[in-house]
């Protein structure tokens, strides 16, 4: 069957929310709505009860059988989780080498443009009654839509799980030199990131990675929001605290800052104020170019995935419909926009062009002992340490589906498959120069396939002809934003690929 003929019964799909009225599809119509595929949405339901069980129910259920039973306010709330990221960690790291003005501007237009996509995603999947992201990719396209989508969103996660381990391996040693009250970093092997970041995952990581069901879920999800919340409110009362030209601790002659001092000592709060030798280092840029900024807007479209989880949310809503999801959408959306435009400005204003791509680091320049940053790096150490698990599922069932999809749940496979995840990631991590790379890398292939490439793309394949003509207005404008994802893709990688070759990115936020 062409994927653009779509039958009358899948249309009444958008009509019969949650299987509340589904008597109206009778046991001959249902066949009919994906034909084939409807089996393969079938097996990914089965795949999902892995580690998201349904008790003892024996019916095989369809999306529209279930009846969703969250609020609007914690559907906003796991959806904002959902868009919350390591990201953040990074944006005042992109706002010093953008400037001001043009960090508005593209995180403004990030934010706008994952909000359409996320509206062509409800759209395509009204249409055919698909609420999971690989499905639509196989409705639209067959198998080679749904290994895409999957391959997308396994690069996805793994780049999620690899800034994680890296602030594991860049924040622990810092945090252990705190509590052991040590001036400067020792050669011991519990100060070196790289072996801590194997301890973490061997001992904490690998064992939550091995549950079959995820139970903890809801609670770390939560707790990883309130710390970045945490995070958030201490960037900014630190932007006070901390003076302009950069302090050094009285009595640290480390050097660490690269300042010069005064002939008479000036102090604030508590801080010996040193001369620092540009003239300019506390004025605040409105407009920078520079090999970074290859760098921000890969950045920010990382920040800004939540794709793949927006069918399950809406899948989950109490009465839903798609104005009420896209408004779900949006109030998340902005609120992570104005969440990710505080830290980054505050973060920016307090270290100016002196701010590292990870922002957590650079207060340690500062003051290695102060308390506040000390708990914001245990609170956020622990976020994302009980987060990596929870990312490591959908990683492994794609990776299931794409390879050993239809066979039954083997305890070997299922340790397997996490033994290799964490030991690829952990050999990332270590190798890796910085976070930057991360972002950079994952922001300017994956991100850009989820957010603009794929939505447009099956908008336009999945969206019936006589509904919508390939020449109206709406599929044009899908288009447009599949070719700007495109063009946005080979810019992005040119420019990283560029400063690797010239040695930008090694300079770059290395710490």
């Amino acid at each position: 069957m062409d994927t653009t003929d779509v039958p009358l019964q899948a249309e009444m799909v958008e009509l019969v929310p949650n299987g509340k009225h589904t008597a109206a599809l009778t046991a001959s119509a249902v066949p009919s709505l994906a034909g084939d595929r409807f089996e393969e949405n079938q097996t990914g339901v089965a795949e999902m009860e892995e580690f998201l069980p349904h008790g003892a129910e024996k019916k095989q259920t369809h999306f529209t059988d279930f009846e969703g039973k969250t609020s609007f306010g914690m559907s906003v709330f796991n959806l904002s989780n959902a868009i919350m990221g390591s990201g953040i960690l990074g944006l005042a790291y992109a706002m010093a080498n953008t400037g001001i003005i043009l960090f508005l501007f593209l995180l403004t237009a990030v934010a706008l443009l994952s909000s359409y996509s996320i509206h062509l995603l409800l759209k395509s999947s009204g249409i055919v009654g698909i609420r999971a992201y690989e499905q639509l990719g196989y409705r639209a396209f067959g198998t080679p839509g749904k290994l895409a989508a999957a391959i997308a969103i396994t690069l996805q996660n793994i780049g999620a799980m690899s800034s994680y381990l890296y602030i594991v391996k860049s924040e622990v040693p810092l945090v252990i030199q705190t509590f052991l009250n040590l001036e400067e970093k020792t050669t011991d092997w519990y100060m070196n990131g790289n072996y801590l970041v194997i301890l973490v995952s061997v001992t904490i990581i690998l064992p939550l990675a091995l549950m079959k069901q995820l139970g903890y879920l809801g609670y770390a999800s939560g707790f990883s929001l309130s710390c970045m919340v945490f995070f958030l409110i201490s960037v900014i009362y630190k932007k006070f605290q901390i003076p302009c030209p950069l302090p050094e601790q009285e009595g640290n002659t480390t050097g660490i800052l690269n300042v010069t001092t005064v002939s008479t000592s000036d102090y604030q709060n508590g801080y010996t104020v040193l001369q620092a030798p540009e003239q300019d280092t506390c004025t605040p840029s409105f407009f920078t170019l520079n090999s970074q900024t290859a760098y921000t807007i890969p950045i920010m479209a990382f920040a800004f995935v939540c794709h793949p989880e927006v069918l399950p949310i809406y899948t989950e809503l109490k009465d839903p419909s798609k104005k009420k999801m896209q408004c779900i959408s949006n109030i998340s959306i902005t609120v992570m926009y104005l969440m990710y435009f505080l830290a980054a400005l505050f973060g920016y204003l307090t270290f100016y062009d002196r701010v590292e791509s990870e922002l957590l680091h650079t207060y340690n320049k500062v003051d290695p002992f102060d308390v506040l940053i000390l708990c914001v790096r245990v609170a956020v150490l622990t976020a994302v340490t009980l987060t990596v698990p929870i990312v490591l599922f959908p990683v492994r069932r794609a990776i299931q589906q794409m390879l050993f999809q239809g066979k039954d749940f083997s305890w070997i496979r299922h340790i397997a498959i996490a033994v290799i995840l964490l030991t690829f990631i952990n050999l990332l991590v270590i190798f890796a120069p910085s976070i930057l790379g991360i972002f950079g890398l994952i922001g300017a292939t994956s991100a850009p396939c989820l957010i603009f490439i794929f939505p447009a793309i099956f908008y336009i394949r999945i969206m019936p002809k006589d509904k919508e003509p390939l020449r109206s207005t709406p599929k044009i404008l899908a288009a447009c934003f599949a070719l700007l994802g495109v063009v946005f893709m080979i810019m992005s990688l040119s420019f990283i690929i560029i400063d690797w070759a010239t040695g930008g990115g090694k300079s770059g936020g290395s710490h």
